[in-house]
């Protein structure tokens, strides 16, 4: 549900919505989604100042609640 919901929120704001991919890793400190976009759209998504990364951050944490979730943004160029 949570990678659904990131992925949607992060196509409708970018450029290349084809390019935009959301992996979920499990790590000892918990989950990790990486969320792959183009290098056009790195900054659309981390916005000035990290305001929107942030946002994104926010709501994900609320539909995680208890879990939480940590979210990672990355080029496709990246590997």
């Amino acid at each position: 549900m949570l990678i659904d919901a990131l992925e949607h929120l992060v196509r409708g704001i970018v450029a290349h919505p084809d390019d935009v991919s959301v992996r979920e890793k499990r790590l000892r400190r918990g989950t990790l989604l990486e969320v792959r976009v183009n290098p056009d759209d790195l900054g659309k998504v981390i916005g000035r100042g990290g305001r929107t990364a942030t946002a994104f951050r926010t709501v994900i944490s609320a539909l995680a609640g208890r879990n939480g979730a940590r979210i990672d943004f990355v080029d496709v160029d990246r590997r």
